[in-house]
């Protein structure tokens, strides 16, 4: 997502850190609050209703709030949240649900998922360096490492692997497609405004996931009826907690913490999936798991440490020429 602003607001510390513990623990929670949604719910289906009432709810309180002209873009912004929301939502997130759907011995853990998931830095600097970027040795040395976990982590062992391997190779993919909507949403011509661009994005995301659901005839056969009571609120928590608020935290810290603090949210989400799926659901957690998730979540935060530091030199830089 595009930064509101590029320097941060100083506020009260505790403000900060209650909008980043939202974020850690609620989009850490969103592994295990899928899982439980497909355990009665159409996976892409579901998904498409999650993040179509989630732009429903955001634009009726832009439109409150800010009046008419609130969600006024152009036809090319329009396009760009477009691509990048079908690339993020219906991509990347639509392929988790897809992965973490299935009887027992094929679905992906929730935990594993989010371990998975982690490696999205590691392939947007991959990104960058294919087209044209030239990110430090350091930078290269914490993708290396993040790899090499993920190696660890779906690699079997003794014959059998931790990971189902074509469900680990799903989240690998969609942990692909989110990365390239995140590297080209700084790169296309999007809605200036954050919370904007949002909205535009979850209703091409809705609608790519809902033709997908229909292709997959998720619904022959399917009667609202028989969605249990716990998958309906998972349903509404990841509405409402992860792609309501759990957002509105994120944009509001870019514009009031240092981005220092607000990446930490990186490598932290996997933890607290891993966690939850394990108190909660009772996943395994293997010493394999533990190795593979361990060096992952190293790599990603020597990636994220290093390119933070030439960020922060790169606008040290730029003020000192602006003053000039």
């Amino acid at each position: 997502m595009t930064s509101p602003s590029s320097a941060a607001t100083p506020a009260r510390p505790a403000l900060i850190w209650t909008a980043l513990i939202l974020v850690y623990v609620l989009w850490g929670s969103t592994y295990l609050g899928i899982r439980v949604v497909v355990e009665s719910m159409p996976p892409l289906g579901s998904a498409a209703t999650r993040f179509g009432g989630a732009a429903l709810v955001l634009a009726v309180v832009l439109r409150l709030r800010r009046g008419r002209g609130a969600l006024r873009v152009d036809r090319r912004q329009l396009g760009s949240a477009a691509v990048v929301g079908v690339l993020l939502l219906a991509g990347g997130n639509g392929l988790v649900v897809l992965a973490e759907s299935g009887p027992a011995g094929v679905a992906v853990p929730s935990g594993i998922a989010a371990l998975l998931v982690a490696t999205v830095p590691l392939l947007v600097v991959l990104l960058r360096t294919v087209t044209g970027d030239r990110p430090p040795g350091w930078t290269f040395a914490g993708v290396t490492v993040g790899f090499l976990g993920l190696l660890l982590l779906v690699l079997p062992r003794g014959g059998t692997g931790v990971v189902p391997l074509v469900g680990a190779l799903t989240v690998v993919a969609a942990a692909t497609c989110w990365s390239v909507g995140s590297f080209l949403s700084n790169r296309l011509r999007m809605p200036a405004d954050p919370f904007v661009a949002t909205v535009y994005e979850m209703v091409a995301g809705a609608v790519a996931l809902a033709v997908l659901s229909l292709a997959r005839g998720e619904l022959r056969g399917f009667s609202p009826a028989q969605v249990t009571t716990r998958s309906w609120l998972a349903l509404a928590y990841l509405l409402v907690a992860g792609s309501l608020v759990a957002f509105t935290a994120y944009v509001w810290l870019l514009a009031h913490a240092p981005i220092s603090l607000v990446s930490t949210y990186a490598y932290v989400n996997p933890v607290v999936a891993v966690a939850l799926g394990a108190l909660l659901v009772a996943e395994p957690i293997t010493g394999q798991v533990l190795i593979g998730g361990a060096v992952i979540v190293a790599g990603v935060a020597l990636v994220v440490t290093i390119e933070r530091a030439r960020r922060t030199a790169g606008d040290g830089a730029a003020a000192v020429l602006s003053r000039r």
